[in-house]
């Protein structure tokens, strides 16, 4: 298979050919031991070819021997890079989490659509492996989120490499209420869009917001604001603000200055699942503060999206894209959108400017009184 002497390998293939003609479950573990050897010493060297062959002599060996051989054999193949990739996969799908653990915590071999299939079909100790795996992509920790238990769920976050969606960050805002310790490593995310941080500390506790007070000494003027969201006093907290969500507002801003900034823009910004631009536009184009058409935005019902999109002057179809952007992100059950065109196309412009002077004086209030 390499440079091996020929003897070895010729004396090792005699007996693979004799232990799985007629080999009893000790000699099957005795070559597959071997055979685990010989891979390991030479696999920086083994060409794709002869990899496939370890493959098809490992699925060979592994059929009816004992979990603790099995288990052997995945902690051996599983920090190494070039290990062969069906008998890994294999692995991982195994039942028992003392063979299938050590690949899906460590294996590099094993790709996001194999993690993800694992994660929907196995057990929480197998998600807890995946959820410990030094990188963690957006789709796989969705999954994770979606299935994971309370363990699971705290070890995912508290994994600095994985990483999350918005709706994955959405929904562990909902499993983070009444959980101090999730909030906590939540909020700590550097990551965590604007918006959703906001709305994590408005539902924590006080123990909660505490924490993360203490821990962020530098944002602790955030945790106010983020009460004050939650009872409609929210004001602008701009040490909160990503680099993500300061270069979306400066995009916005140029357009609005170049008038450039319309309807439509809002409608793509909304519809490519870009919450920060199409808060910012929506922000302009009804002539209030990015933070006001923030809170409006993030309130659990649809109302604020419709005060703000009938004083831009929206039609339905735009005002549709920003609801289904904001059920997107929530994660949370969808809108119903009948029920809110006929409430769209009830409303009065001057009934929304009322409501619109009634946040702006909510806004105010909350930043003279901060």
């Amino acid at each position: 298979m390499s440079s091996k002497p020929a003897s070895t390998s010729e004396s090792l293939l005699d007996e693979l050919q004799t232990t799985l003609a007629h080999g009893t479950v000790a000699r099957r573990v005795e070559t597959l031991r071997r055979v685990t050897d010989l891979f390991i010493s030479g696999a920086v060297d083994f060409s794709d070819e002869q990899i496939a062959l370890f493959d098809d002599v490992f699925q060979c060996l592994t059929d009816h021997i004992e979990t603790a051989a099995k288990a052997l054999l995945a902690n051996r193949l599983a920090p190494i890079d070039t290990a062969p990739p069906l008998t890994v996969r294999a692995l991982a799908f195994d039942d028992l989490i003392e063979v299938a653990a050590p690949v899906l915590s460590r294996s590099e071999r094993l790709d996001d659509d194999t993690l993800i299939e694992t994660a929907r079909n196995k057990s929480q100790a197998h998600l807890m492996a995946i959820s410990i795996r030094r990188v963690l992509s957006r789709a796989v920790t969705d999954v994770l989120v979606l299935r994971g238990n309370d363990e699971v769920i705290q070890s995912t976050v508290n994994n600095p490499g994985a990483e999350f969606s918005e709706r994955g960050f959405n929904r562990l805002v909902n499993r983070a209420e009444g959980d101090d310790d999730l909030a906590t490593c939540l909020g700590m995310r550097p990551t965590i869009p604007r918006h959703v941080y906001l709305k994590l500390i408005a539902r924590a506790s006080a123990t909660a917001r505490a924490r993360l007070e203490a821990a962020n000494p530098q944002q602790a003027g955030d945790i106010p604001t983020a009460v004050q969201e939650a009872t409609r006093l929210a004001r602008s907290a701009p040490s909160a603000i990503t680099q993500e969500t300061a270069i979306a507002h400066a995009l916005v801003k140029s357009l609005y200055e170049d008038g450039r900034l319309d309807e439509h823009q809002v409608a793509a910004f909304a519809e490519a699942g870009k919450f920060d631009e199409a808060n910012a536009a929506i922000a302009a184009l009804a002539n209030v503060s990015v933070s006001t058409a923030e809170n409006m935005m993030v309130e659990s019902r649809a109302e604020g999206v419709m005060i703000l999109a009938k004083v831009s002057g929206m039609s339905w179809p735009t005002v549709q894209a920003i609801i289904n952007l904001r059920d997107d992100l929530s994660g949370t059950d969808r809108s119903d959108l009948a029920a809110c065109k006929a409430t769209y196309e009830r409303l009065r412009s001057s009934t929304a400017q009322q409501v619109l002077r009634f946040h702006r004086m909510q806004q105010t209030a909350a930043v003279s009184a901060a």
